[in-house]
């Protein structure tokens, strides 16, 4: 890979120029991995006694993210799983609770737009927030809704042990340092297996080939031009896995 430029180049950076005060919140958000693990919990309990059902996941603001009809089910069921899974998410509880209501006689609850009262909608928790909802219509019995809902429900539970195993940390680098780095074109950050160097070029690199590496380039400030493949002439090996030759 050949550099021709006049810029301030960095890898891979993050950058922190001051405190968000409280105007930012953090939020838990249900991926499709997630919702599809919801539902193969559904499903499984559904057919511990060959029951059918629809079972549809929403993230919290009651869209969409996942739905699987079982076979046998009858076609209706599968909307009402949604308007299930809608309702328990923006209200942030089970739908059971509403159609208790509405037995009890508020029946103006039913004026409500999008709204769905009938017992087989419950919230999806993950450490205290509500992440999305599951919905289940099409068993033997409202009864038998609620319970394979609550068991796809109960799956955000290994979530918590999954997110920590995975969630990378995050490093700050204060504005001041970034700006010295690039003056100085020297690396911001180096750790085992990733590295964050803030470079200057004003002419033309040498060709570089990296044997496992990936890099990231952004260009922050004038223009770059990258010439990529080839063969790199007179190449030597600089240190295991870096190769550098004059041109490509």
């Amino acid at each position: 890979m050949v550099w021709l430029m006049r810029a301030a180049l960095v890898v891979a950076i993050l950058v922190h120029t001051g405190p968000a005060g409280a105007q930012v919140a953090v939020k838990k958000e249900l991926t499709l991995e997630g919702a599809r693990q919801v539902i193969a919990a559904a499903v499984m309990e559904a057919r511990r006694d060959s029951a059918g059902g629809a079972i549809a996941i929403v993230d919290e603001g009651g869209n969409l993210v996942a739905l699987e009809r079982l076979d046998g089910t009858f076609a209706a069921s599968a909307n009402i799983s949604i308007g299930k899974a809608r309702t328990a998410a923006i209200f942030k509880k089970p739908t059971r609770a509403f159609e208790e209501i509405i037995r009890g006689g508020r029946t103006p609850m039913l004026a409500l737009s999008d709204f769905t009262p009938l017992q087989g909608g419950v919230p999806l928790m993950f450490e205290g927030q509500v992440i999305g909802a599951i919905g289940v219509s099409g068993g033997a019995s409202a009864q038998r809704d609620e319970e394979i809902a609550m068991a796809g429900a109960g799956a955000t539970k290994a979530f918590a042990g999954k997110a920590a195993a995975v969630s990378p940390s995050v490093t700050y680098i204060e504005s001041p340092k970034v700006a010295a780095a690039f003056a100085k074109g020297m690396p911001l950050l180096e750790v085992d297996g990733y590295k964050v160097h803030a470079s200057r070029r004003e002419g033309p690199g040498v060709a570089e080939v990296h044997d496992w590496e990936t890099d990231v380039v952004y260009v922050l400030d004038g223009s770059a031009t990258l010439v990529l493949g080839g063969t790199v002439v007179e190449p030597k090996v600089i240190e295991p896995g870096q190769i550098r030759g004059p041109i490509i």
